[in-house]
């Protein structure tokens, strides 16, 4: 605690050299990553809170720090003596960022934040909102203050072939150039890390769970640049690069490239993508600038839309998965009376069965595993400090993933490991039924996320249950675990369901203290029927694991609902049979038996 009140004085300290009274710290790197490398992992150096999600703000005289709900026992305990009070955001009467900063800076004060951590759009409603404050834009004070701060990460990358990505680079870029109809004086910039990703077929390591690379990207109808570090790649791929077009330069070379942007060109950008630092260069030099006009970003929905390779890579990893995880569930059952078995454990055993797959790259996202009450809570992830061995009785909940060279997965699966009471059981039959019903669901063409989430909600809302967060979110082809545009949520969101989206499908149901379910499938968008009333389409359900059906109450599961639950677990046990034995493959049959 001592170190992060030196810390936090050595920062106010600097606040006199750039004429500022505060300053805000969010857990953003330069391209708005949901991980970061150890190197932007600033808000968590100066606090010691350690939550992935937080913005600290820093006053002359205070200090406070702003989590959600996931967060709010953790922060408690880690910001504790320590002077940073914890703001428990969506509670009544907490100020939000802005209000705290009017009440904590005089009028004519201004607020400093680093340029490369907010985005365009961010800055600008910052600076509306703490008006007459003035907020101003301050170097890197990490740089001067934290000796031992790690280094931009130089992990090794590498690029898809055609045969995993579908395209090649040269066809993606044009693809580009023609979506977002750029002119020959157009230079089109890409900064999200898993946009430039997608568009160069490029993966690396820098960055936890996401394959990706530090890199920056600026495409113009006749050249496209890469800014990516040389050293991370192979000859082979740098050829590769060279071939379809692409001039490669050093990362630390996109900022001096923005500087040389001659006048005669015009320079597009995302503005919640880009970040401010960037817009203000190009605004001091009288470059005109064009907002995308994607507001998800021309990319991210090219990204979107999954082609034949990608999807057919995704039902290889969906296998390689499903054997992995029948793997695991046979292991646990046998090793359930151990007294070894604990929520660290399983975590690591994931990782290991997954592993066993020469395709595997890594985890998709750190697992949550979840028993009895810590299942209620939706993102907890197993510490030494809170783990707990898993006995026979009560639910788990487990929730993981992997990234794998032809794809990437997440799935939830809640079991009970013993004899469910009733409660239990009406419970997960209607978190069961919502994941059914969506699974099943066919809608017109032109169909948007929003209006399918009752179908998952639909059973649970009838019992006057509900659960906080959304229903499916987009999945990246082994990219990002979570990405966009589209999403399946009650909030309203534009973005339309199309033929190739991968979204998962992920209703549940938490009782605080007791257990949490969730059930969830990743679904794709495929086309189903035409006729005189229009174009009409489905989802295919690609997770291959078995649902546990120890808790299920059939009486509430109708005829079509335990028809489809049959014909799923028939499809698992065909595609996952040929690839176990002995132990294994009598567990696999007994949990895909007919109810």
């Amino acid at each position: 605690m001592k170190q992060i009140v030196e810390r936090l004085a050595e920062v106010r300290r600097r606040f006199s050299d750039h004429k500022i009274e505060a300053l805000i710290v969010p857990s953003n790197d330069p391209h708005f990553s949901e991980y970061v490398a150890d190197r932007w992992k600033c808000r968590e150096w100066l606090s010691g809170f350690t939550g992935s999600a937080g913005t600290l703000v820093v006053t002359k005289t205070s200090a406070a720090l702003w989590t959600d709900s996931r967060y709010f026992l953790q922060g408690e305990q880690q910001l504790s003596g320590t002077g940073i009070e914890l703001m428990r955001m969506g509670l009544p009467n907490v100020p939000s960022i802005e209000e705290y900063l009017i009440e904590m800076v005089a009028p004519d004060g201004c607020v400093g934040l680093d340029g490369r951590l907010f985005s365009v759009t961010e800055y600008h409603r910052i600076s509306q909102s703490i008006k007459p404050i003035g907020l101003k834009i301050v170097e890197d004070i990490f740089d001067h203050v934290w000796a031992d701060r790690p280094a931009f990460p130089q992990k090794k990358a590498f690029i898809l072939p055609q045969s995993v990505a579908g395209f090649t680079i040269s066809e993606k870029i044009e693809q580009v150039v023609r979506t977002a109809k750029l002119k020959k004086e157009d230079i089109f910039l890409v900064t999200a890390l898993d946009e430039v990703a997608w568009l160069f077929n490029l993966r690396g390591a820098d960055i936890e769970y996401n394959p990706l690379a530090l890199a920056y990207a600026a495409v113009n109808k006749n050249s496209t640049s890469l800014f990516v570090d040389k050293e991370k790649l192979s000859n082979e791929d740098l050829q590769t690069l060279e071939a379809n077009g692409v001039r490669i330069s050093a990362y630390d070379n996109f900022e001096k490239f923005i500087d040389q942007v001659e006048i005669t060109h015009n320079i597009i950008l995302n503005p919640r993508k880009t970040n401010i630092l960037i817009r203000k260069k190009l605004q001091a030099n009288s470059i005109n600038i064009i907002d995308d006009a994607d507001v998800n970003g021309v990319v991210t929905s090219l990204k979107g839309v999954k082609n034949e390779v990608e999807i057919e890579g995704f039902r290889k990893a969906m296998v390689a998965d499903g054997v992995a995880l029948a793997k695991f569930f046979s292991w646990l059952d046998e090793n359930l009376d151990s007294g070894k078995v604990t929520e660290c454990v399983i975590a690591k055993k994931l990782c290991e069965f997954r592993a066993q797959s020469a395709d595997f790259m890594g985890e998709s996202f750190g697992s949550i595993v979840g028993y009895k009450e810590h299942g209620a809570i939706v993102h907890y992830f197993p510490t030494p400090e809170t783990d707990v061995e898993i006995r026979r009785e009560g639910f788990l909940l487990i929730d993981s993933g992997g990234q794998y060279r032809t794809g990437t997965t997440d799935i939830t699966r809640t079991i009970h490991l013993s004899k469910p009471t009733q409660q239990e059981k009406v419970d997960y039959t209607l978190v069961l039924k919502g994941t059914i019903d969506l699974s099943m669901a066919v809608y017109p063409a032109g169909t948007r996320g929003s209006q399918l989430d009752i179908l998952a909600r639909g059973p649970l809302l009838q019992h006057c249950i509900n659960y906080g967060h959304g229903t499916g979110h987009g999945v990246g082809h082994f990219l990002n675990v979570h990405e966009g545009p589209q999403s399946i949520r009650m909030q309203e969101n534009p973005v339309t369901l199309k033929v190739g989206m991968v979204t998962s499908n992920e209703p549940a149901m938490y009782r605080t203290g007791q257990y949490g379910i969730r059930t969830e499938n990743l679904i794709l968008c495929v086309p189903f029927h035409s006729n005189e009333f229009g174009t009409f389409e489905r989802f295919e359900t690609l997770t291959i694991c078995p649902i546990d059906t120890t808790p299920i109450e059939k009486e509430l599961l109708t005829p079509s609902e335990i028809e489809w639950l049959n014909s799923y677990h028939e499809m698992v046990f065909d595609a996952l049979s040929p690839h176990l034995a002995g132990k294994e493959l009598a567990w696999l049959e007994a949990k895909t038996q007919k109810i």
